[in-house]
């Protein structure tokens, strides 16, 4: 019922730049957290940025200066800017969203499938 597609992932050599997105769509009410996680190959996955409905943010500490998590309600969708890029950023990112549906009134956490970004060193 809710789906969130993400695009921009690819491949770019060090010190390079890319801008992800992610759009929401189906029967959405409201949509309060969202935000962009990643996990490379043996690890964990992580928060990389987090934005409320109100514009705060929220960076993990790798990223801090490089990274920019931004986001228009109108088109229910966020951005995630990335500069300065290392191969240390080699991940899949997903992007998350906090969603209240409509007309039935359900609160669902929805997760996109994830889009791969290679760094080159």
């Amino acid at each position: 019922q809710v789906q969130l597609v993400e695009s921009g992932g690819g491949l770019v050599q060090a010190g390079g730049s890319l801008r992800l997105s992610c759009a929401a769509s189906g029967k959405i009410s409201s949509i309060n957290d969202m935000g962009w996680y990643r996990q490379a190959p043996g690890k964990q996955r992580e928060l990389v940025a987090l934005i409320t409905s109100g514009g705060s943010t929220n960076y993990a500490d790798s990223v801090k200066g490089r990274f920019t998590i931004s986001r228009d309600n109108a088109k229910n969708t966020v951005y995630l800017q990335m500069s300065s890029l290392t191969p240390e950023d080699t991940a899949v990112y997903y992007c998350n969203a906090a969603v209240r549906t409509w007309p039935l009134i359900r609160y669902l956490e929805v997760w996109g499938q994830g889009t791969q970004v290679t760094v080159s060193s």
